[in-house]
């Protein structure tokens, strides 16, 4: 059976900590997983919003 959703987010969560060093209390992973999963719905609802071919980057300043 494949894994839940998440179960595959509890799973990033851990390993993504392990790899980049952070500490991460059990207790907080959960809510780590749940979050991630708020910002993937919303990173998908930005991806999907559509833009006319005329649309421009935003100009980049710099001091």
């Amino acid at each position: 059976m494949p894994p839940t959703p998440f179960e595959t987010r509890a799973a990033y969560v851990e390993a993504a900590a392990g790899l980049l060093g952070l500490p991460l209390d059990p207790a907080w992973a959960a809510g780590v997983a749940d979050n991630l999963a708020v910002l993937s719905a919303a990173a998908e609802r930005v991806a999907a919003f559509p833009l006319p071919d005329e649309a421009e980057v935003a100009p980049v300043f710099e001091a």
